[in-house]
């Protein structure tokens, strides 16, 4: 159980990067987000919702593992922010890329209250901070694909 508790929590083994864990990490989810999406968007949003509670149970216990809260290595988070920030966009490489760096800023800058979600105990603290950090690139790609470059830059 162990293995496979590090190998979700670290994102493969991703958040074992010397530097930047949380941007390998999240780099993993945008993978994750092209083979989901390939399947069908329905697929992505199932993966989605579906690895969010797998986080929180991870994160729980590979904290305890590693001996320390929000440990690095624990990328799950950024995974499940990075979908969370792609949901209901539309489909393309553009869309990826853009979504990928609003959501490091919102991950590393955590506006209210993304940093006050850090102070939730455990699995739930680790992982819903990156949630909201989600939603809020989420939300930018909704201005900027729906109203501002509908057709995209390309």
């Amino acid at each position: 159980m162990r293995k496979l508790v590090l190998f979700i929590a670290t994102g493969a083994g991703s958040g074992y990067a010397p530097i930047a864990s949380g941007t390998f990490g999240s780099a993993v989810g945008l993978i994750l987000y092209g083979l989901l999406v390939c399947v069908s968007p329905l697929a992505m949003l199932v993966g989605t919702v579906v690895l969010i509670p797998i986080g929180v149970w991870a994160a729980d216990r590979a904290e305890k593992l590693f001996g320390r809260e929000d440990d690095g290595r624990i990328v799950i988070d950024e995974i499940a922010g990075m979908l969370v920030s792609l949901a209901f966009l539309p489909v393309g490489l553009e869309v990826a890329l853009v979504g990928f760096f609003v959501f490091r800023l919102f991950d590393i800058v955590k506006p209210p209250p993304v940093r006050q979600m850090e102070s939730l105990h455990g699995g739930f603290g680790v992982m819903f901070d990156d949630v909201l950090a989600g939603v809020y690139a989420n939300l930018v790609g909704q201005v900027l694909w729906r109203w501002i470059w509908p057709g995209g830059w390309l």
